[in-house]
């Protein structure tokens, strides 16, 4: 005989909480401290598209990076001229 399975969608709270009598509390109350103690980037589906994960990305951005600060000492070292 097998055992049934519970619901993994069952609510496990008690009956004995009453959310509507809690006062004091604050929709969005730590919403700018997460947002300036994270770095989660939302990529639009064309740009993910070419991304299989975040190692992907980073890897790309770091060539950007790269690219960047050598078309940067590129342009140091013909002004200097």
């Amino acid at each position: 005989m097998k055992k049934e399975v519970e619901n993994e969608m069952e609510d496990e709270l008690c009956y004995e909480y009453d959310f509507a009598q809690m006062e004091g509390g604050v929709r969005g109350k730590y919403v700018e401290r997460y947002r300036t103690q994270t770095n989660l980037v939302r990529l639009d589906p064309d740009v993910a598209q070419a991304f299989p994960n975040d190692e992907a990305v980073n890897n790309a951005l770091r060539l950007l990076i790269e690219i960047a600060q050598r078309q940067q000492q590129s342009n140091n070292v013909q002004r200097t001229k």
